[in-house]
C-alpha cells in the first residue's frame, strides 16, 4: 500500500463530503456564513472525518450514512479552532497557513461563526436520519449522535477547553494536564472513531474509545514537541505559541525526552488494541503512526 497516495485519496473524499454540506452564502446572514465557510475551506489534515469514514468502513459500513457525521465532526473541530485563536484565548494570527477568522472578519463575527458551526454541525449530522434505509440504521444514527453530543460537550471537548482556559498561565499538575488533553483533544478523536463504528453497527465500543484516547494523547503531546522543535511552514501556525502564552505542556512538565517516550508508549498501545478490531486496518495503522511521528 502506498500510504501517501491512500491518504491523499481519503482526504480528497473528506473534502468533497465537507463541501457538499457547507451552507450556501446567501441571505441577510451572508457575512456570517462566509466566515464559517472561510474557516471550513482553509484546509487542514481533515483527520477527524477521515478517521470516522475509515472506521465506518473497516467495521462493515456501506453507503453514505456516515457522510453527514464526517462533515459535522469537521465543523465541530473548526469551531474549536476559531475560538482558540481569538484574542481572548490564544490570540493567534495564522491557522492552517492562512489568516485566522477573527483577523479577516473581525472578532465578533469570528465568535458567532464558531457558535454557528457548532450548531450547524448537529443540524448536518441529523441529516443521516434521512439517509437511513431502515429502523436499524435509524438506531445506529441515534447512537452516533449521542456519542457526538457527549464527547464534544462539557464532559468532553468543551470541558477540556474550559479547564485549559481557566488554568492558562498557571503551573499544572500531571493530573490536570491529562484531564485537559483527554477532553480537549482526545475526546473528538474518540468521537470520530466511535461514531464511525456505531454507524456501522459495532456494539462494544470499549476498545475503539481506548484507541481514540491513546492516539489523541499521543497526537497532542507530539504537537507540544513540534511547538518547540518545528517551524511555521511545517505546522501552518506560529511555533512557540505555548511558550508565548505561558502554557504548561508535556514538553515543559516532563521534558522533551520523556514526552517523546510517552508518545511512543501510547502509540504502541493503541496499535495493539487496533489488531483486535475487524476488517482491514492497514491504512488506519499507518495513519496512526504518521500522526504520532509527524513533521507536518
Amino acid at each position: 500500500m502506498n500510504f501517501k497516495e491512500e491518504l491523499k485519496e481519503r482526504t480528497r473524499n473528506a473534502e468533497d463530503v465537507i463541501r457538499k454540506y457547507l451552507p450556501k452564502e446567501e441571505g441577510f446572514s451572508v457575512n456570517l456564513i462566509k466566515a464559517m465557510n472561510y474557516s471550513m475551506e482553509a484546509g487542514g489534515k481533515r483527520l477527524r472525518p477521515v478517521l470516522l469514514g475509515e472506521m465506518y468502513k473497516i467495521c462493515g459500513g456501506t453507503g453514505n450514512l456516515a457522510e453527514p457525521f464526517m462533515a459535522g465532526i469537521e465543523m465541530i473541530h473548526t469551531h474549536s479552532l476559531i475560538h482558540d485563536d481569538l484574542p481572548a484565548i490564544d490570540n493567534d494570527q495564522y491557522r492552517r497557513g492562512k489568516k485566522t477568522t477573527h483577523v479577516v472578519f473581525g472578532e465578533s463575527a469570528a465568535i458567532l461563526a464558531g457558535d454557528a458551526l457548532l450548531n450547524y454541525a448537529y443540524e448536518t449530522a441529523f441529516k443521516s436520519f434521512s439517509l437511513a434505509e431502515n429502523e436499524g440504521e435509524m438506531r445506529k444514527t441515534a447512537r452516533a449522535l449521542e456519542i457526538l453530543g457527549r464527547k464534544t460537550g462539557i464532559h468532553g471537548m468543551l470541558g477540556g477547553q474550559g479547564a485549559d482556559v481557566e488554568n492558562d498561565g498557571k503551573p499544572l499538575t500531571r493530573e490536570m494536564l491529562d484531564y485537559i488533553y483527554v477532553n480537549k483533544t482526545s475526546a473528538l478523536i474518540e468521537a470520530s472513531l466511535m461514531a464511525g463504528a456505531a454507524l456501522a453497527g459495532m456494539e462494544d465500543l470499549t476498545d475503539v474509545e481506548a484507541i481514540g484516547r491513546k492516539i489523541g494523547l499521543a497526537f497532542q503531546i507530539q504537537d507540544d514537541i513540534l511547538d518547540v522543535t518545528g517551524n511555521e511552514q511545517e505546522l501552518g501556525k506560529p511555533v512557540g505559541s505555548d511558550e508565548k502564552n505561558h502554557k504548561t505542556t508535556y514538553a515543559t512538565l516532563e521534558g522533551m525526552e520523556k514526552a517523546g517516550q510517552e508518545v511512543q508508549r501510547l502509540t504502541e498501545e493503541a496499535l495493539e488494541l487496533l489488531t483486535q478490531l475487524p476488517g482491514d486496518k492497514t491504512f488506519l495503522r499507518e495513519l496512526f503512526l504518521f500522526l504520532c511521528t509527524r513533521r507536518k
